[in-house]
């Protein structure tokens, strides 16, 4: 008899989620998910890996995620620690034969499934899905992942012009009985993550829940109750309140929807309301996140080297103090304090702040641009490693530009908070209650060392 274990990572949806649904179609089927204390340790550069604000959403993500399964008759087994020390005891206690998950590529993950694999029971099979593109791996025009073009346009004509989007698979069917019950069901206490609960602060861009359910009713607010689609392009540079920019990449970061299932109801919107330059930006960010991912497989470590993937040569600057003033918000610039802020007490920050300030701390500063995109792993609500390092490496002009993007703050705040709304509602901080969330002590540089390339392969497009 087959028995298949689902390990979720970060596809946290049951919905158009391929591999859960081939695992489905095993007699018996469980499924689990672990937070890896890896991930709440402090990563290569002094900094801890994941703070309060992705911390808190993920709970939530995962207590939505096992709702979901209650309601399929499938249990979720969640564990507090490493993959390779819970999973092959989970595959030998229920008598698993085949392990399915996400196909994840760098360097932690790939750490952390080798972890699994030197555990498992002779004869368990393992069957890995890429689950995380708009346009599948399989359909790519192009031979090898070496083969993607170094700048984003060719990609995106090319891939437009000759890739059909896959459909969005269905939710599995539920089951007609419950398969080993989940002896470990609850979420981790906060004292197991080593952090206090953030607190809220009312002016937050981001008063979203995590989880599958919650980011529909994000979608169907900003399609079709408020219809702000129609008009993406022209507010997605905002700065202040929820309407701006669709809000959906902490979802997409821990897989609570799927890039595909947004793609379908742009082309349902264009159908039913209108079809317009909005629209279709949309589906060019979307674009720009798989091309990230795309970007990733071909470089591989060079993502996380100092010169980038266009192997820049430069003496990047280490300053401990230079570093505690931009994370603080104690710079020269008022444009730039006051994301650096925002991000400090909610865990979000606007992409037009994301340029701005990546650009000021490695080309204003000339300070090591890893070091800033590892501050915002530890911070940001919808961390991405792909989306993350790409962004920083293009702000930072050792990425995927040919150009050289350096942006002037005070131009760029004259331009996007020309009444000066923004930097009041985040610099006059004593006209509010909210204070900062005090994950612990600000982390400081512990020495830029490259991180290690170990464990982070190219892998085929076979």
């Amino acid at each position: 008899m087959n028995t298949a274990l689902y390990w979720f990572r970060n596809d946290l949806r049951v919905a158009d989620n391929p591999g859960l649904l081939a695992a489905c179609r095993s007699q018996r089927v469980l499924t689990a998910y672990c937070f890896d204390p890896e991930e709440f340790r402090e990563g290569d550069y002094g900094i801890p890996r994941m703070g309060p604000y992705r911390t808190a959403f993920l709970r939530e993500s995962v207590q939505a995620l096992q709702e979901q399964l209650q309601g399929l008759n499938i249990s979720l087994h969640i564990h507090f620690g490493s993959p390779g020390d819970i999973l092959p005891g989970l595959i030998r206690k229920y008598g698993v034969t085949d392990l399915h998950l996400q196909r994840e590529w760098t360097r932690d993950e790939c750490l952390a499934l080798e972890g699994v694999r030197k555990r498992l029971p002779s004869g368990v099979a393992v069957h890995e899905y890429y689950q995380q593109f708009l346009f599948h791996p399989d359909d790519v025009p192009y031979t090898t992942f070496d083969d993607i073009p170094d700048v984003f346009t060719g990609f995106r004509k090319k891939c437009e012009k000759r890739v059909t989007v896959r459909e969005p698979e269905n939710a599995p069917a539920r089951r007609e009985t419950l398969y080993a019950p989940a002896e470990n069901s609850d979420l981790p206490g906060w004292e197991a993550f080593g952090m206090e609960p953030p607190r809220a602060d009312s002016r937050t861009a981001f008063p979203f829940r995590g989880g599958e359910v919650a980011a529909w009713d994000r979608l169907q607010e900003y399609f079709w109750e408020t219809r702000f689609l129609s008009t993406y392009k022209r507010t997605r540079n905002g700065l202040v309140g929820t309407r701006y920019s669709t809000k959906f990449s902490p979802w997409l970061a821990n897989g609570s929807l799927s890039v595909r299932q947004i793609y379908r109801q742009v082309q349902r919107y264009e159908r039913e309301v209108e079809k317009n330059r909005d629209t279709y930006w949309l589906i060019f960010e979307l674009i720009w996140r798989d091309y990230f991912k795309y970007i990733s497989l071909k470089q591989g470590p060079k993502l996380f080297a100092p010169g980038g993937i266009r192997e820049v040569e430069r003496n990047w600057g280490n300053s401990a103090e230079a570093f505690a003033r931009w994370t603080r918000g104690e710079t020269d610039s008022e444009f730039i304090n006051a994301n650096m802020q925002e991000l400090l007490r909610t865990g979000w920050m606007s992409n037009r702040g994301r340029q701005n300030t990546a650009s000021y701390w490695s080309q204003n500063l000339g300070q090591d641009w890893r070091l800033g995109a590892a501050w915002f792993q530890y911070l940001l609500l919808d961390y991405d490693v792909h989306s993350n390092w790409g962004n920083w490496m293009y702000n930072s002009a050792v990425g995927n530009d040919p150009r050289n993007r350096k942006f002037n703050p005070e131009l760029q705040a004259s331009r996007y908070d020309a009444s000066g709304k923004f930097r009041r509602l985040w610099l006059q901080a004593s006209l509010f209650d909210a204070s900062p969330p005090e994950p612990g002590d600000l982390p400081t540089p512990a020495g830029l060392q490259a991180p290690p390339a170990e464990g982070l392969p190219i892998p085929s497009k076979s």
